[in-house]
């Protein structure tokens, strides 16, 4: 007994000191990547002349919004791993609360209407251009935050405070928890995915179709690339955010609202997926096109000649010198 004591005790003192160094190390990944992913949106705009983004752009801007509000939330949870206890007030903790179920909605729900705004640009593009889609999609922005914040808000009330140690605990009771914990799985996990599936699903027989009837030779390497690409959306997103519900199922069903020494390893990897989402969604949606990479790359390029002409002002009087004596 005093062993296993011993061991849950040492798996503990270890999550309070892994926990908070990971979201750390997630937290500055994803506070860069969703930084690069803002400045080269928003400058596309400028540099297009543009009222407003185009295309899948403004999806994309939504789900860095909503990412970066994830990772706000980070450092609240792991100062309350490191402490052992909750040391904010009672409104943070609803608060908390709730930004993380609302954003990981909204995220969620903003991966979806990427794979069908995909899909309908590719198979439909005559129908989307006549309905102005771009026009819509700012409406649909706004639109998916509105399911997502009803999701969130019974956090708002059963969240309390927990005293002898003091906890940000949910007070409900075994039936009402797994109702709600069924409904955020469904709908904010289970429908999206399957809606994420479906689309790229048809799209894929639609380019398959397309190539096989030879009026596009070159949609073969695009169907190829789409291929690899939903593949690994469907197979990130899953390992994510289901060792999460799994684990939101397991502590349901043995009655514990605290996590059991066994599941404890377990715990710790799928807290760190969940929040890798953040981090994962820029890499896949934004860095895997070649247009921002060339665009990055651009600005990569820029920011080291800004950096050369700080570091060695005199270079650049001489070179300018130089080009007026030539």
């Amino acid at each position: 007994m005093n062993i296993s004591h011993d061991c849950r005790s040492l798996s503990w003192e270890l999550t309070r000191v892994l926990a908070p160094t990971l979201d750390v190390i997630v937290m500055l990944i994803g506070l860069v990547g969703h930084s690069l992913v803002i400045y080269i949106l928003t400058g596309r705009r400028r540099k297009n002349g543009l009222q407003s983004l185009q295309g899948t752009d403004m999806l994309l801007l939504a789900l860095s919004f909503s990412d970066l509000l994830l990772l706000v939330c980070l450092p609240f949870h792991s100062a309350a791993i490191a402490l052992g206890y909750w040391p904010f007030s009672s409104i943070l903790c609803k608060v908390i609360s709730f930004l993380g179920v609302a954003c990981n909605s909204a995220s969620v729900f903003t991966l979806a209407a990427l794979a069908v705004t995909r899909y309908l640009i590719v198979v439909y593009p005559t129908w989307t251009y006549r309905f102005r889609m771009r026009r819509w999609l700012p409406v649909t922005v706004i639109l998916m935050w509105v399911p997502a914040v009803a999701l969130a808000a019974p956090q708002f009330a059963f969240r309390q405070l927990r005293t002898a140690p003091i906890l940000c605990f949910a007070f409900l009771s075994d039936l009402s928890q797994l109702v709600y914990s069924t409904i955020l799985f469904l709908f904010s996990f289970a429908f999206p995915l399957i809606i994420i599936v479906v689309m790229y699903i048809k799209l894929y027989s639609f380019l398959r179709r397309t190539r096989l009837q030879g009026t596009a030779p070159q949609l073969e390497r695009y169907q190829n690339q789409v291929t690899k690409t939903s593949i690994l959306l469907v197979l990130v997103f899953t390992i994510c955010w289901l060792p999460s519900y799994i684990l939101m199922f397991l502590l349901i069903s043995t009655n514990n609202s605290n996590i059991p020494a066994q599941h404890l390893n377990f715990a710790i990897i799928a807290r760190l997926l969940a929040s890798s989402s953040a981090v994962a969604n820029p890499l896949l949606y934004a860095f895997m096109s070649n247009k921002f990479r060339r665009e990055l790359l651009t600005l990569g390029r820029v920011c080291c000649k800004g950096c050369r002409c700080i570091m060695c002002p005199g270079n650049k009087t001489s070179n300018g010198t130089n080009s007026v004596m030539r």
